[in-house]
């Protein structure tokens, strides 16, 4: 099938379609197509949200039966081959010969790709680590020296994901500043992100260039591009005086002032109003896990915020309003500010 007719047999089951890039629909029109026209003639609907206690024991139950097929000795050797480089060749192999795609998703009427990494999350024995200890903090610091940036390696040394032991060296050797920024900080993020952003748009569209060149104006790009995922860490080296988590707020409070003018979201009633939006839209996914939420639909439902401001509001929501937050499951976190926490911001209001 080619892309504009794969695109278009997908939008009867995905209604955002249009925001999925174009790899991501090559491969759905591979793996889930088929699937979910299967389904519908059984009048099953696809499905989005919170996995329910029904799909997560098949997603156990596919990854066992993959698992006595193909003789492979453990889920985390399937589902996270790349720790175990001896049997990479072997697993890749087997994994095609007996169709892991097709397998792992029988009887679920859900994207491939939610599916798969639910059942990452599921048989990961390295989940739920929290934070780091001054042990390990000491030892990251040790293997960076070793290993350089490494993080492949040094991640397994860890079992920390690469992403993880990247982000906290970062914090650790930074000269942080905790106080307000200054102006000169605030310049050089600004143009830490313009330099990022001029390099990204040269490669991918060398002709919206031009749009960089009006220094005059606030909203250089515009808002897809402005909300896309950016280098904090290559950031971070460039304002020199905050760590990357620093950066990235400032930057999204700057973003939301530029796309908001100045409209006040969360003050006085207003705020209240923000707040109950929120824990209602959330509730309403029946999400899982925050990988599972759109949080582009949310940014819309709350006005024109990038969805990082949304996800930093929530964070506040849970910080403030729900007592052990970090020993919650995401989807406990959502229940209890829906049952508790929302009545009273409504009598508030």
């Amino acid at each position: 099938v080619d892309l504009d007719t794969a695109r278009q047999e997908l939008e009867e089951f995905i209604p955002h379609v249009k925001n999925i890039s174009d790899s991501s629909i090559k491969k759905m029109a591979g793996r889930d197509l088929m699937r979910f026209k299967e389904f519908k003639k059984q009048g099953i609907a696809v499905k989005f949200g919170r996995f329910t206690q029904k799909e997560n024991k098949q997603i156990r139950e596919n990854v066992e039966e993959f698992l006595a097929l193909t003789g492979i000795d453990s889920a985390e050797k399937l589902l996270f081959t790349s720790r175990y480089p001896k049997d990479k060749d072997t697993i890749h192999r087997l994994k095609t010969e007996h169709h892991f795609c097709e397998k792992i998703s029988e009887g679920i009427p859900r994207p491939w790709r939610l599916i798969y990494y639910r059942a990452r999350k599921i048989f990961d024995p390295n989940n739920y680590k929290g934070r780091y200890t001054k042990e390990e903090k000491e030892q990251l610091k040790k293997y960076q020296a070793l290993h350089g940036n490494d993080w492949k390696k040094i991640s397994e040394l860890m079992s920390r994901s690469n992403l993880s032991v990247a982000m906290k060296f970062s914090e650790i050797k930074s000269a942080i500043n905790y106080g307000p920024w200054t102006e000169e900080e605030t310049q050089k993020l600004m143009s830490a992100v313009k330099d990022v952003m001029r390099r990204k748009l040269t490669t991918e569209n060398p002709s919206s260039l031009s749009s960089l060149e009006q220094s005059d104006t606030d909203l250089w790009i515009d808002r897809e591009q402005l909300s896309q995922p950016l280098p904090w860490t290559e950031i971070e080296t460039k304002v020199g005086s905050r760590y990357w988590r620093q950066c990235k707020q400032k930057w999204n409070s700057i973003l939301t002032s530029k796309l908001t003018r100045g409209q006040k979201l969360y003050r006085g009633t207003n705020g209240l109003r923000t707040k109950i939006t929120l824990i209602k839209r959330l509730y309403e996914t029946k999400a899982e896990d925050a990988s599972e939420v759109n949080w582009d639909e949310l940014s819309n439902a709350l006005g024109d915020v990038p969805r990082a401001y949304v996800q930093s509001k929530f964070y506040r929501l849970k910080v403030s309003f729900v007592p052990l937050w970090k020993r919650r499951t995401f989807s406990e976190i959502i229940d209890y500010l829906y049952e508790k926490t929302l009545p009273d911001l409504e009598e508030k209001l």
